[in-house]
């Protein structure tokens, strides 16, 4: 059996089938590894997710190039329905949930899909609040009326609850504090090192992306510019300056001649 769980060959994807918003996107998520894809707002981060999740169709887009393999299956045409039951679960940006029911409801929404009895689900929901702890002191507590954290926390936990094998998270530090943020990636590698769980998560944040992930890779409007070990990519002076907004534009093209020259 292949240690590749997910495999992105040259994927191009388009909105409204004239937009260009993904071309020319590779990389691979091994089993029990995490993988941070990184760039600045627009660069195409969520269209690749979506584009991985089924999701594109709903929002009109199309996956026009490339292939998408997941457990050595392509998956380029299959629905989002049948992708959750196949193992990728996303989480959307935004922190999506039941606004108008408790946390422990939205969590036990989770399992629905996979037909699981009460007692599994008990087991579940006490892995879930034991990585998140802050959710079992407000179970029951309406989540739309939850904080931002908390409301995230809700929507990765609800997705766990499916039991995936691959983790699809977008921008899951959006809008939240630093301190919250680091809590919730904390939780990530835990799961990813103590149940071998597949981790793929789009972010912005590229210092606590890069933190947290074994491997990563950067868009830069829709291109896959840089991929590599997270360990080694985050010692590079000229992430942030080329491609993720960190520097004046001075900077940017002494670092970009630097670059190309390199």
């Amino acid at each position: 059996m292949s240690d590749v769980l997910l495999s992105v060959e040259r994927l191009a994807a388009t909105y409204n089938h004239a937009i260009r918003a993904v071309n020319d996107v590779s990389f691979a998520v091994r089993r029990g590894e995490i993988v941070a894809v990184l760039g600045a707002n627009g660069a195409g981060k969520s269209t690749t997710l979506q584009a991985i999740s089924g999701l594109l169709p709903a929002r009109r887009g199309q996956v026009v190039a490339g292939h998408i393999v997941f457990d050595g299956k392509g998956i380029a045409s299959a629905s989002p329905a049948k992708l959750v039951r196949a193992g990728i679960v996303p989480v959307l940006e935004g922190r999506h949930c039941f606004r108008s029911l408790t946390v422990e409801e939205n969590l036990i929404s989770g399992a629905i899909g996979r037909d699981a009895n009460s007692r599994e689900i008990r087991a579940d929901l006490d892995k879930i609040y034991a990585l998140f702890p802050r959710l079992k002191d407000h179970r029951r507590s309406i989540s739309g009326l939850t904080s931002g954290g908390e409301q995230q926390m809700t929507a990765i936990g609800r997705a766990l609850m499916s039991r995936p094998r691959l983790l699809a998270l977008d921008e899951p530090s959006m809008g939240l504090a630093p301190l919250v943020v680091e809590n919730i990636f904390r939780a990530l590698k835990q799961l990813n090192s103590d149940q071998g769980l597949s981790i793929l998560v789009a972010e912005q944040n590229s210092t606590v992306a890069l933190r947290f992930s074994d491997h990563a890779v950067v868009l830069e409007n829709g291109h896959g510019v840089l991929s590599g070990a997270s360990v080694e990519l985050r010692n590079r002076d000229d992430i942030k300056a080329l491609y993720l907004g960190g520097s004046t534009q001075k900077e940017v093209g002494e670092k970009s001649l630097t670059h190309a020259l390199a």
